[in-house]
């Protein structure tokens, strides 16, 4: 475990590393004024001497570079050229939301990316198994903007089942409004008793958690199926199902234990996605988390919090890997550290 711990942290640390500075370098290389972005178009001279110096700008690329790798150690992540508040304050401000979101987007993929799995590989030749394929090479391949007014059109157009954006009711504030424990809304939400913000909660995180699970629902269904149907061409599965022994423990006391391993690792890898992918989801749902603030910073060079969100994105796939290899290493000992 010391072995492992050390490896993943050394090399977290040069990715890290790596990260911040090919993101520092294109932050300078794109053709814009941090400066006068700033201070706003109606700014002076002196204005923008004034902040260029405050920030920074004045000295060479190597100085700055080093100057911002001491700061972001220290926890000092730089101020948003648009909010002009701290990155890092903007940052733990959205992420709650956006973490909810990705949690329950991440258990409806496994959820039903096993149970469809599990189905195509037991009835390989059914129909049902081939409409199984077609929803999961959907779900890889339709963008996450398209689906997600298709899904509007169809749930809230159509049906009305559900509401077309928004983290909660606009009425929630008032009527019952959310006291902030741990941050978390929803969460917050249900420690506290507050049901009806809960249900309101549930209600509007369905659709953009669909539509943020589709890419992982299609890539966990199609590898669970496909490592499914290669365990149970295995020998001992046939000597189990010549002996009589039911097809419930077939499946999941025997093939289904040697089939994980390697879902376990595409859940992974997928969930690490959703950190970058949750973006275009917000965007359309109007959800009020980090992609929102990633969208804007782009969208006005705001070069400090785009390269603090890099830097988060990637921590997050980092942290997410280890957990991925220490999950794996627990089941299969086999597996190297």
């Amino acid at each position: 475990m010391i072995r492992l711990l050390w490896k993943r942290l050394t090399s977290a640390s040069l990715v890290l590393l790596a990260a911040s500075f090919f993101t520092f370098i294109l932050a300078r290389i794109v053709p814009s004024d941090p400066a006068l972005a700033y201070v706003g178009p109606k700014s002076t001279a002196a204005d923008e001497v004034r902040i260029r110096t405050m920030l920074g700008l004045d000295q060479p690329i190597p100085v700055q570079y080093f100057k911002y790798l001491k700061d972001v150690i220290s926890g000092n992540w730089g101020y948003s050229l648009s909010t002009k508040q701290p990155v890092l304050h903007e940052i733990a401000n959205r992420l709650p939301p956006t973490i909810e979101l990705i949690a329950v987007a991440v258990g409806f993929a496994i959820i039903f990316g096993l149970i469809f799995g599990m189905l195509a590989a037991r009835f390989p030749h059914s129909v049902g198994a081939a409409l199984i394929r077609v929803l999961s090479i959907a779900g890889i391949s339709v963008p996450a903007f398209w689906l997600g007014l298709l899904l509007q059109l169809l749930f809230v157009g159509r049906l009305g089942w559900f509401p077309a954006t928004g983290e909660f009711d606009l009425d929630i504030k008032f009527t019952n409004p959310i006291h902030h424990i741990t941050g978390f809304p929803l969460f917050d939400a249900a420690i506290t008793g507050n049901w009806v913000a809960v249900t309101s909660g549930l209600q509007h995180i369905v659709l953009p958690a669909l539509t943020l699970a589709a890419y992982s629902f299609g890539l966990i269904a199609r590898m669970s199926r496909a490592n499914l149907l290669e365990v149970f061409s295995q020998d001992y599965i046939k000597v189990a199902r010549a002996y009589g022994v039911s097809e419930r423990v077939v499946l999941f006391k025997l093939a289904l234990k040697n089939a994980i391993p390697p879902v376990i690792t595409v859940t992974g890898l997928s969930t690490a996605y959703l950190i970058t992918g949750t973006f275009f989801v917000e965007q359309v749902y109007n959800w009020p988390g980090i992609g929102g603030f990633a969208a804007n910073a782009l969208i006005s060079v705001d070069y400090p919090a785009i390269m603090g969100i890099t830097l988060l994105g990637a921590a997050g796939y980092l942290t997410i890997n280890f957990i991925v290899d220490l999950i794996l290493t627990k089941i299969d000992p086999r597996i190297e550290a």
